[in-house]
């Protein structure tokens, strides 16, 4: 995705300034049939295909009460994305207004959490079959929560 870029130096001030940051702890990652960053759909509903999710030995107690089926939502650190980004084509498409990160579905933004919500096909002990999913292979994945009824998260 061609975007503008912003000065990472610049940034880095920012969060100085802040005098805090937030760290994430990776609770999995992603096995997927995508290798590359290019093979992947820009979203999930768009032929993507389902995954494995393999837990980390140190989360596994909190897959207790999830079930084949239900839908959940997960989040990711889209590890390849540029994060100097603050303006995008929407979906690479050059003829579309320049536009801002935060009013897009852009994988390129400051912190590349991706979103995503799936249906939980199977578990076998640390690891969830989930799908359909637009991520590559060896994302690292940073959550897991349940789709409450009547949510339109996605």
């Amino acid at each position: 995705m061609k975007a503008r870029k912003t000065d990472p130096q610049a940034m880095g001030r920012e969060g100085k300034k802040a005098g805090k940051g937030a760290h994430l702890r990776p609770i999995g990652v992603i096995r997927s049939t995508i290798k590359k960053r290019s093979e992947a759909p820009r979203q999930g509903s768009e032929n993507s295909p389902d995954a494995w999710l393999e837990v980390r030995p140190f989360v596994a107690q909190g897959l207790d009460g999830l079930v084949a089926g239900q839908e959940i939502i997960i989040l990711t650190w889209l590890h390849k994305s540029r994060r100097d980004v603050l303006k995008v084509y929407p979906r690479s498409d050059r003829r579309r207004q320049l536009t801002g990160v935060f009013a897009t579905r852009s994988p390129d933004r400051p912190n590349p959490l991706g979103l995503h919500r799936v249906t939980l096909r199977a578990i076998t002990n640390t690891r969830l079959r989930i799908g359909p999913i637009e991520v590559i292979d060896g994302t690292p994945v940073v959550d897991i929560k349940p789709v409450l009824s009547g949510s339109e998260d996605s």
